[in-house]
């Protein structure tokens, strides 16, 4: 009885977390490496206009590393969910919350950075 919804194992429990994995840590990989390189956006900047860049970047790359190791926890707990059907639907959302996370966190970045 393989197909029975009942079974406590799920046969491709590894499928959610592994298509999360693939989009996840690419996309934090691009993330934390624009935001590293971020602070070149206000090399010419003098005065004022470089105090509000650096205090605001201090704040968004705060958020930004959160945020990306708040998605890698995510990640790992989809994929440390135990391998029964019940917990199918857990999977799924956790396994969607990991790159979207990435996506919010980076788009918070983008929005607390006073650009130049």
């Amino acid at each position: 009885m393989p197909d029975d919804p009942l079974s406590p194992r799920a046969p491709h429990a590894w499928v959610a977390p592994l298509i999360s994995t693939l989009l996840t840590l690419p996309a934090a990989g691009l993330a934390l490496l624009y935001g590293g390189l971020s602070p070149m956006a206000c090399d010419s900047c003098d005065g004022p206009q470089a105090d509000r860049f650096t205090d605001s970047f201090d704040t968004a790359w705060a958020v930004l590393s959160t945020g990306l190791v708040l998605s890698l926890i995510v990640l790992v707990a989809s994929w440390a969910l135990p391998r029964q059907r019940r917990q199918d639907a857990k999977r799924a959302l956790l396994a969607t919350a990991a790159p979207a996370v990435v996506v919010v966190t980076f788009l918070a970045f983008m929005a607390l950075v006073d650009w130049p």
